[in-house]
């Protein structure tokens, strides 16, 4: 059975709140797992946060690069 999409849409949660959610949402992931996060912004800052927290424990991928959305595939590696 397929395990069902998980799509995290931060352009609506107030900026405080968009890291924390991104990195539990990584914690409960099993190994092979991933999500999809959409933002307004180019979310390369919260890429250096994940190369600095999970050095080669997860995957990131563009989907959609701009100008008014950004779409990445976060997996867990390890």
């Amino acid at each position: 059975m397929n395990e069902p999409v998980t799509i995290i849409d931060v352009r609506t949660i107030a900026p405080r709140e968009r890291h924390p959610l991104i990195f539990q949402t990584f914690a409960r992931l099993a190994v092979g797992g991933w999500f999809y996060l959409v933002n307004d912004h180019d979310p390369k800052p919260l890429h250096y946060q994940f190369s600095a927290e999970h050095s080669g424990a997860f995957t990131w991928d563009y989907l959609e690069q701009g100008p008014e959305v950004w779409k990445v595939r976060i997996g867990k590696t390890k």
